[in-house]
C-alpha cells in the first residue's frame, strides 16, 4: 500500500469523525491532537489533512480515486466504521455518510459491519472478563499499587472525603489485580492487526469502570461512564483513531506489510497505549467511587496524568504477558469477551 493510498484513508477516517457534525470542542482538540501526535512522517502530513478535513477543502470524491488497491478500499470502509462505532453508536448522519462511502467503495454490507455494531453496543453488566489475564500477574507476585498519590488523600480533596471512603466488595489487592488483568488484557488486543480488535479496547474499557463504580454500590450507565471518561481527557472517537492511526502508519493494521515508518509504527504499537491508559483509568475511577464521587474535574485529571505516568513506566515490565497473551486472541475470541463470554 502506497503513501497515497494511506493519506486517502486517513483523510476518509477524518471525514467520518465528523460525519454527524456534533463532535463537542473537546473531542475536537482530542483529534486535533491526535492528528498533531502522529506528524513524525511528513510525506502523509496528518496536521495538514486535519485542517483540509476541518476547513472543509477535502471531499469523499477528492480522495476515493487514490484507493487503487482493493486492500486499500477495504481498509478504509472498515476504519471509517470503526471511527463512527467508537462512541457506543452510529448517528443517522453517520450511517448516511457509511452508506455514501459504501456505494463509492463498491462495497456491500458485510459481517464487519455487523461485528462493529456488536462491540459497540456491548452491554456493561456482564460477567467479568478479566479473569482471562489472571494468570499473568502470577509471576510478578502480586498486582503493585501506582506510586502516585491517591487523590481522596490530597490536601484539596474535599474535606472528610478520605475518612468516608465507601467499602467497596473487593479488598485492594483484588481491586488491583482486576485492574492490571484489564491492563494486561486490553495491551494485548493492542497488539494485534485487526481493526475490530482496536475497537474492543472502548467497550473493555468501560466495562471496567463499571464493575469498579459496581463493587463500590454505584450501578453506572454507558452516559455516566463516557462523561468520565471525557473528564479524564480520554475521548473514545480520538482514542481510536490515535490507536489504528499508528497501526496503519506502522504497517501493522490489516497485515499491511513495509510499515512507512520503518520501526517506529511498531515501537508505538508495543510501547502500551492501552495497557497504560486502561491502568490510569481503572485506579482513578476506583479513587473516585470509593470517595463517593466527591473528586472535582481538576483533580480527577490531575490524577489520571500521575497514574498515567505510573503505567507507562511499568508498561515494558508486562510486555512479555501482553505479547504471550495477544498469541491466544483472535477476532472471534475477543467478540466473546466482549459480549461477556
Amino acid at each position: 500500500m502506497n503513501t497515497e493510498e494511506v493519506r486517502a484513508i486517513l483523510t476518509i477516517c477524518l471525514l467520518a469523525s465528523y460525519a454527524d457534525g456534533d463532535k463537542h470542542d473537546r473531542e475536537r482538540e482530542q483529534i486535533r491532537q491526535v492528528a498533531q501526535g502522529l506528524a513524525e512522517d511528513q510525506r502523509i502530513n496528518l496536521p495538514g489533512l486535519y485542517q483540509e478535513v476541518l476547513m472543509r477543502r477535502v471531499r469523499l470524491a477528492d480522495v476515493l480515486p487514490k484507493l487503487s488497491s482493493g486492500e486499500a478500499r477495504q481498509l478504509a470502509y472498515e476504519m471509517a466504521v470503526c471511527v463512527c462505532e467508537a462512541d457506543g453508536r452510529t448517528s443517522e448522519p453517520e450511517q448516511a455518510f457509511l452508506a455514501r462511502l459504501r456505494e463509492a467503495l463498491g462495497q456491500a454490507p458485510t459481517a464487519f459491519d455487523a461485528q462493529a455494531d456488536t462491540l459497540a453496543a456491548a452491554p456493561l453488566g456482564t460477567a467479568p472478563v478479566m479473569a482471562a489475564a489472571a494468570p499473568a500477574t502470577a509471576a510478578g507476585g502480586g498486582a503493585p499499587h501506582p506510586a502516585a498519590p491517591d487523590a481522596t488523600d490530597m490536601p484539596d480533596a474535599p474535606s472528610g472525603t478520605a475518612a468516608q471512603r465507601r467499602p467497596g466488595a473487593l479488598s485492594a489487592a483484588e481491586m488491583d489485580s482486576k485492574i492490571l488483568n484489564a491492563s494486561i488484557l486490553n495491551g494485548a488486543i493492542e497488539l494485534l492487526p485487526e481493526n475490530l480488535s482496536t475497537l474492543a479496547i472502548i467497550p473493555l474499557q468501560m466495562r471496567l469502570v463499571y464493575q469498579i463504580g459496581q463493587s463500590h454500590g454505584y450501578e453506572l450507565d454507558r452516559g455516566h461512564i463516557k462523561d468520565l471518561l471525557a473528564t479524564l481527557g480520554v475521548g473514545l472517537t480520538s482514542q481510536y483513531l490515535e490507536q489504528a492511526g499508528r497501526k496503519l502508519l506502522g504497517g501493522l493494521l490489516g497485515k499491511v506489510g513495509g510499515g512507512l515508518l520503518g520501526g517506529l509504527g511498531r515501537q508505538a504499537v508495543s510501547s502500551g497505549m492501552s495497557f497504560a491508559s486502561t491502568y490510569a483509568l481503572g485506579h482513578v475511577a476506583h479513587q473516585y467511587y470509593a470517595g463517593g464521587r466527591a473528586l472535582n474535574t481538576q483533580m480527577l485529571r490531575d490524577a489520571y496524568q500521575h497514574v498515567m505516568a505510573d503505567g507507562r513506566q511499568m508498561q515494558d515490565r508486562y510486555l512479555p504477558q501482553m505479547q504471550e497473551m495477544s498469541r491466544g486472541l483472535n477476532t472471534a475470541r475477543i467478540l466473546q469477551m466482549v459480549r461477556g463470554g
